[in-house]
This record gives C-alpha cells, structure tokens and sequence, in this order.
C-alpha cells in the first residue's frame, strides 16, 4: 500500500510503523533477544519492517554486547566497561547512537597508554565579558584532584589547566577537527600533536562536545608523553 500510494508508513504507526519493532529499553532488549515474542506479537518481516535494537539512553548490557556482536567487535570485560560507560554519557546527550558512534568509541578506548592521569572531568565558563576559565578534573597516584586555567578561548583554557595537572609545558603544534556524522548533534574526531623535549606525541579522542573531546584527545597525548620522557618527574608535580 506504501508503495501504490506514494505515501511512507509513519515510523510511530501502530502495528506496521518500524518504531513497534525498535527496542531501546533494557528490558525490552534483553526479554527480544532471549525470545522474540516476548515483545514483538508478530513478525517484523511480514509487514516490511526489520526487528532493531536500539543504542540509547535506556539500553542496558544486553542490547549493547548485541549490537557489538552484529559489529564484529570483540572486547573484554574491562573495555567493555570503559566502552558501554562512554556510550551511557553519549546517550545523555542524543537519541540514537549511530553504528559508526560506536566504532569512534570502541577506537577510542581501546588504546595502549599507560594513563599517568586520568581525566574525569571539566567545566569551562566564558563570554564576550570574561576571559574563558576551564577547571578540570582528573585521578592520579588513587586521588581525584582539580586545575584551573585560563586562555583566549575555552579549548585553550582547557589545554591551560591539564599541562598544570601533569606540571609540563608542552607545546602544542598541531589541532584538528574532523566530524564522524552529520547533524547539530554529531559525533567529532578530534587529534592533536604536542612537542615535548624534542618529542613528538599525537593524541586523540571522539565526542559530541568539541571542548570535551579536545581535552581527552590532550590527555591522551600528554599520558604518552609523561610515560615514555617524563617519568617520575611529573608525579612529583602532582
């Protein structure tokens, strides 16, 4: 009828509509995947819609490890942890999470750096009145501690306060931004080079907020940093 009417059926439609087959909820998930009937008094197939389940706000560890298996993604229990958590602080902030969310995310926590300190997080404050302040959270040595600082613009206010958190000065050589999707609320990459005692070090991180994303993807790069030149030196500055 769709088709001979021109007319698409409404995702809200009962019955027929493709969200009475999308299963956010983490029950809902959970009671599909162990038996589809559970949830779903028909066949999704016999209406021309497909049986879904749906990254979001209210998915619980089911769903979540079903939507990593479809993916071909394989993680222990630890990434699955630091993973499905960081997908919970996107879900705050969005509807759906995107298939390709979810692989930035995978990539992003699936890195090999011995974290000297860990960023927790930030709060950043400015204006065409004020000069931009940035205090930022982070673990270090067992203990959660704060760093202030100010800059031209909140990402290098950002920057400001986590050289302090490590106490080095390294230099920032490089910057940029690259969006995963589309959309007000999409998903960036964003990846920055800093110099160190000659060194070069990248970092990278993925987010929906620029200023956020930027400071992991600092952090990042000043861990790799502070575990290969630093040493010691650092956590006495802490």
């Amino acid at each position: 009828m769709s088709r001979l009417t021109g007319y698409p059926v409404q995702f809200n439609k009962a019955v027929v509509g493709r969200n009475a087959f999308a299963h956010e909820s983490g029950i809902h998930q959970h009671g599909v995947l162990q038996d589809r009937e559970t949830y779903e008094i028909m066949d999704a197939a016999s209406v021309g819609q497909e049986s879904q389940i749906i990254v979001g706000k209210h998915s619980g560890r089911a769903g979540f490890a079903d939507a990593l298996r479809k993916l071909d993604i394989a993680l222990d229990e630890d990434e699955f942890k630091r993973v499905f958590a960081r997908v919970k602080e996107l879900a705050d902030r969005k509807v759906e999470i995107t298939e390709q969310e979810i692989r930035a995310i995978v990539n992003d926590e699936s890195r090999d750096v011995d974290e000297v300190v860990r960023f927790v997080s930030m709060k950043v404050a400015g204006g065409s009145a004020v000069d931009p302040q940035a205090s930022v959270k982070v673990e270090a040595r067992g203990l959660t501690l704060e760093f202030e600082g100010e800059g031209d613009g909140m990402v290098h206010a950002t920057f400001d306060a986590l050289k302090k958190a490590f106490g080095i000065d390294a230099q920032l050589v490089d910057y940029r931004v690259v969006p995963i999707t589309k959309g007000a609320d999409a998903m960036a990459e964003i990846s920055v080079v800093v110099r160190m005692g000659g060194e070069i070090y990248a970092g990278r991180s993925v987010s929906t907020d620029v200023v956020e994303g930027s400071a992991r993807a600092f952090v990042h790069a000043l861990n790799k940093a502070a575990r290969t030149v630093i040493s010691d030196s650092v956590m006495d500055n802490l």
